[in-house]
């Protein structure tokens, strides 16, 4: 008989993501899934056939601890184009497990204990939980309305001595909201003569829509100086199982976050970085994306106007928020689950990322599918009264 008892661990609180629950339901029911945020379609042939040359190169062994050069260079010459800011691939760029790892990366570099970080919910599952595990603590402000908007006033009041950093996540999942010129200027704002560092969660950059423009952290010189700016390609290219991306930041903040990445993962999948490195010669791979998608959203809201949820059309990202006030006013958590159980089809509710689980009748749904699912998601959503 074992003597050993487990007496306590660093998150032993947390509880499954609501990825994984709804992801588990839509299993065991066999629901059309437009919860999950990946897309079921394939990813470019062309791209998978540079991996396997990659392969073939003989490119199977560990990567540089950075990421290869000649993909960090790429990155710093799309951003560079898009934003006009110059990154040194060699000092600035960093390779990583996906953007999470760069997150994850991040925070445990920079956030010690009894450091306040600023989280603008509803937000992605993964800052609270990592910002804890550093011995942080989380510092939440609800978006506002319908619209999600920031408060910058309430967020001027939030900020005190012990406030390490601050994150944002544009354009913003779940909400598909995007900040404006004006916000991103009112941070800049905020920030000026502080030694707060910015987090900036922009893995949807590449998919925003209508007269939206994204505005990264990049392109102001005073966010710039100190953000660190997270970004996927498997968000961007339809291939999130690859889990691929990278974070740039100025030198001084790379340096440290290197030194935790180097001893998380140390290194990337090398044949996948050989493969984005030529994939990203030609910036239509990645610049005809927003039409791309906004053609989907589209056909889904054109879909959607026969049922009875109603929504104002996602600005950017491949979700789109529902609001269903007309059809109950069950939890969003219970309505999700009968939907799962009663028609078969899986979706995200809000309230589960809202301070206190504030429930506005609303889901998210995932975009980022065949025509063939979102029509049969439509038709099933039609049933409901």
């Amino acid at each position: 008989m074992s003597n050993f008892q487990l007496r306590t661990s660093k998150i032993r609180n947390q509880k499954d993501s609501i990825f994984t629950i709804m992801g588990q339901l839509a299993h065991k029911y066999n629901a059309t899934d437009l919860s999950q945020g990946f897309p079921n379609f394939e990813t470019d042939d062309y791209l998978k056939e540079l991996v396997t040359k990659a392969m073939k190169a003989g490119h199977n062994q560990y990567a540089p601890m950075a990421g290869v050069l000649k993909l960090r260079e790429r990155i710093a010459e799309k951003i560079e184009s898009l934003y006009g800011r110059k990154y040194n691939p060699e000092t600035e760029v960093t390779v990583t497990n996906g953007a999470t790892q760069a997150i994850y990366s991040a925070i445990t570099a920079f956030v010690q204990k009894n450091d306040e970080v600023i989280v603008f919910k509803p937000a992605y599952d993964s800052y609270e939980p990592t910002i804890k595990l550093n011995g942080g603590i989380p510092v939440l402000i609800q978006l506002k309305g319908a619209q999600f908007t920031i408060d910058w006033t309430e967020v001027a009041k939030k900020i005190t001595s012990r406030t390490r950093m601050i994150i944002i996540n544009t354009p913003h999942n779940p909400s598909g909201t995007v900040l404006s010129k004006e916000d991103m200027l009112q941070l800049e704002s905020l920030l000026k003569n502080t030694d707060i560092i910015l987090l900036s969660d922009e893995v949807y950059e590449h998919l925003v829509f209508d007269d939206n423009k994204h505005h990264s952290a990049a392109i102001f010189s005073g966010l710039a100086e100190r953000a660190i700016i997270c970004a996927s390609f498997g968000k961007t290219f339809h291939n999130t199982g690859w889990k691929t991306g990278y974070c740039v930041a100025p030198s001084a903040l790379m340096k440290e976050i290197r030194k935790v990445h180097q001893f998380a993962v140390f290194c990337v999948n090398h044949p996948m970085q050989h493969a984005y490195a030529e994939y990203l010669k030609d910036p239509q791979h990645y610049l005809q994306l927003g039409s791309f998608y906004q053609e989907k959203r589209d056909k889904f809201l054109k879909l959607m106007k026969s049922t009875k949820f109603r929504a104002k059309a996602s600005a950017g990202t491949y979700f789109q928020v529902m609001d269903y006030s007309e059809i109950t006013n069950e939890g969003d958590v219970e309505f999700s689950e009968r939907l799962i159980k009663e028609y078969k089809l899986a979706t995200i509710p809000i309230s589960v990322f809202n301070i206190d689980n504030k429930d506005n009748l609303q889901l998210r749904f995932c975009f980022a599918k065949t025509d063939e699912t979102l029509e049969k998601a439509a038709e099933i959503l039609n049933d409901i009264k």
